[in-house]
């Protein structure tokens, strides 16, 4: 035990001294806490270094010794009971975010607001507001200067929907539009989650915990098209927008072979949306030729989205969107690459096994498959990936909270809103067999891509 505890203090000394001289060396300063420069957005990520990816390894690891050390030296009961309250911040997250107290203390500036003025500005009686906003302060979110007095730190400007007051309440649909941070967590998730345990003990009672915390028999796709969902589409919008920002360009790119690919051949995105991962393609590699598939209703933001960003492509037939459910047999035969960037998490096994066998019976034996898809990893050592960076004693072999905490929480929220699942390389072998294709190579990253060809036959 006094082996593992030193290694987790010697990994943080390490890794923070790394980080404070690489810091250093170029004249940039490592925001405190405290710090209150404006929201963290698309457009100010706050220091470039923060977003260095020779950094990531050390703040990973930081953070995962850390996390660990605190669950090593904690006493178990203090720390069940501490995850056993965890539903509590989503609660608490959701009161500030409905009533924009973000946006009040925003405008109010650094000195802060005391709860009686947050009180009269978000209509929440103040012994509530205290409480509420002394929990969040008390796990980093918020500062609180002086008794019940709140102001911003780093971590809470994010929660910022970048507009003012007048402008959230005169346009209350349209709220999210310009925000950095927005969650279902909160909201549609929070109240799924109450039958977690219900679904899982009796699976074939509903779809997913989603349909039975919300009643209804829906997708959720489908769900927000209801009358008086209008807000949470726009607010999954927004959403999806500023998630993809987190892929750079080059994890699409980088797994495409400009030398097997011939000028003309046909790339296919599949549930693409309005194809903003084939514009960065049709970029990278400009004589081939491509096809954005999606539901006819999303058709005329694709033909927006084009229109806007590279007319001629789509005005020379370069680029075509054609309106397809994937459910049903694919219409363009014998394509070069088949390709879907984080579709197949949004399904149970048997759907995404349909999904892939409507491509195998459309695919030549020279087509390639390519799935975009965050990788599960298991917490011990797994023989099947090799990563060149294995973690150091006595760390969790997936980095735990720092490496997969995201993921696993993401897994569950698939489980939760489509009974879908993030999965394990094993998982896609497997389902890459079912489906008649056989896995070529892996390239592991945030997302990471899987390349699969036809296998000799379906199974």
């Amino acid at each position: 035990m006094a082996d593992a505890l030193k290694a987790l203090v010697n990994i943080i000394s390490t890794e923070t001294n790394h980080l404070l001289l690489v810091y250093a060396a170029q004249n940039t300063e490592f925001l405190s806490l405290n710090a209150t420069s404006g929201p963290i957005t698309c457009s100010n990520p706050g220091p470039a270094l923060d977003l260095d990816p020779a950094l990531i390894r050390s703040r990973q690891l930081i953070v995962a010794a850390a996390t660990q050390l605190i669950a090593t030296v904690r006493p178990p009961a203090e720390f069940l009971q501490d995850a056993v309250s965890a539903m509590l911040k989503p609660a608490a997250l959701r009161v500030i975010i409905d009533t924009n107290i973000p946006e009040v203390l925003s405008e109010e500036g650094p000195q802060g607001l005391h709860v009686n003025d947050l009180s009269v500005r978000t209509g929440v009686d103040e012994s509530y507001l205290a409480r509420v906003m002394r929990y969040l302060a008390t796990r980093h979110i918020f500062r609180e200067l002086t008794p019940n007095v709140f102001t911003h730190n780093r971590i809470s400007t994010l929660l910022s929907k970048n507009k003012s007051v007048k402008d959230l309440k005169a346009d209350p649909i349209g709220k999210w539009d310009n925000s950095p941070f927005t969650s279902t967590r909160t909201d549609e998730i929070f109240t799924s989650s109450v039958h977690f345990s219900a679904y899982l003990r009796e699976p074939d009672q509903s779809l997913a915990p989603f349909n039975m915390g919300h009643n209804t028999s829906k997708k959720l796709w489908e769900w927000y098209e209801e009358q008086g969902n209008e807000w949470r589409l726009r607010r999954f919008t927004a959403a999806m927008k500023a998630n993809g920002n987190m892929y750079p360009p080059h994890i699409f790119t980088s797994v495409f072979d400009e030398e097997a690919l011939r000028p003309g051949d046909v790339v296919v995105d599949v549930g693409g949306n309005v194809g903003t991962v084939t514009l960065v393609l049709k970029k990278a590699f400009p004589k081939l030729r491509y096809v954005v598939q999606d539901l006819e209703k999303l058709m005329p933001a694709g033909e927006q989205y084009w229109n806007e960003n590279d007319p001629e492509a789509s005005n020379s037939g370069q680029v075509v969107l054609q309106a397809h459910n994937f459910f049903d047999q694919q219409p363009v035969k014998h394509a070069a690459v088949y390709f879907l960037r984080l579709i197949l998490h949004d399904w149970p096994d048997n759907d995404a096994r349909e999904i892939l066998l409507n491509l195998r019976d459309a695919a030549a034996p020279s087509s390639k498959l390519v799935i975009f898809e965050s990788l599960a990893r298991y917490t011990c050592d797994d023989p099947s990936l090799d990563l060149s960076a294995s973690a150091p004693f006595p760390l969790l072999a997936n980095l735990g909270e720092a490496g997969e905490g995201f993921g696993t929480a993401l897994d569950l929220v698939m489980l939760t809103l489509f009974n879908g699942k993030e999965r394990t390389l094993d998982d896609f072998v497997r389902l890459g067999k079912e489906s008649g294709w056989k896995l070529e190579r892996m390239k592991p990253g945030i997302l990471s891509a899987l390349i699969f060809t036809p296998a000799d036959s379906a199974s």
